[in-house]
């Protein structure tokens, strides 16, 4: 015995209405991706101002609703400077260096950002301690399979993925004279990097404005007068 034809009708007006909604669902997800905004950070794994924002201002992209509205991107390479005969010099010693591979191979094996930012955070922490020589613990701390980034970060795939944010860090047009160095969609806050939120904010066309944008927590300014009081790690010059 076939189906009721009323029952049959409403069976299909259902899915109809569900393909729509589910078709719209899609369409406002693309819109999103469309509007987000990307926020650039060209950073060095051990200079202290460096992990300072990472830890307590940076921390906000992913905890509040500004991940709806950024793509952030950690770039590690910094004030490395290549030498002629293929070594690098980082601006804090071997240890950077380690660190800068350590925290690229970690971008790259855990593309999710939530998971490489939490890891990143958490070496830089350390760094902020004074307990540098702790970060491997970060891989128990965070449930996180240490396998993967120690044999990336021991071999020359690591190298070669450190290399890739070298040649993009000599690319950037003006150049970087410090770090942090943050852009927003490839503008350079120079020192007003502090003020983020603010840019990203401004920056966004999406009609959905995230919390953060409007919360009186993040003190959003924008007079135009960079906040100097917080230092930086300059590059090296000639």
């Amino acid at each position: 015995m076939g189906p009721d034809k009323p029952v049959l009708a409403c069976v299909l007006l259902l899915l109809s209405v569900y393909s729509c909604y589910a078709s719209s669902d899609v369409d406002a997800a693309m819109a999103s991706d469309d509007y987000k905004v990307t926020l650039s950070l060209y950073y060095e794994s051990l200079c202290p101002y460096c992990a300072g924002f990472i830890v307590n201002q940076l921390r906000d992209v992913v905890e509040t609703d500004l991940r709806n509205i950024v793509n952030l991107r950690l770039v590690p390479w910094g004030n490395t400077q290549r030498t002629p005969n293929h070594t690098w010099i980082c601006q804090h010693g071997r240890d950077e260096c380690v660190l800068n591979v350590v925290e690229a191979c970690a971008i790259n094996i855990w593309p999710d950002l939530a998971t490489h930012f939490k890891f990143i955070q958490c070496i830089e922490r350390f760094e902020l301690e004074g307990k540098r020589a702790q970060w491997q613990s970060c891989f128990g701390a965070l449930g996180l399979n240490p396998k993967p980034v120690t044999d990336c970060y021991k071999t020359r795939a690591g190298v070669d993925l450190d290399l890739r944010y070298a040649d993009e860090t000599d690319r950037l047009r003006p150049p970087h004279r410090f770090v942090p160095w943050v852009l927003v969609n490839n503008k350079p806050l120079a020192e007003d990097y502090q003020n983020f939120i603010a840019y990203v904010c401004k920056a966004y066309r999406g009609s959905n404005k995230p919390e953060a944008c409007t919360s009186r927590r993040f003190e959003i300014n924008l007079t135009g007068i960079p906040d100097t009081r917080h230092p930086v790690c300059y590059a090296r010059q000639g």
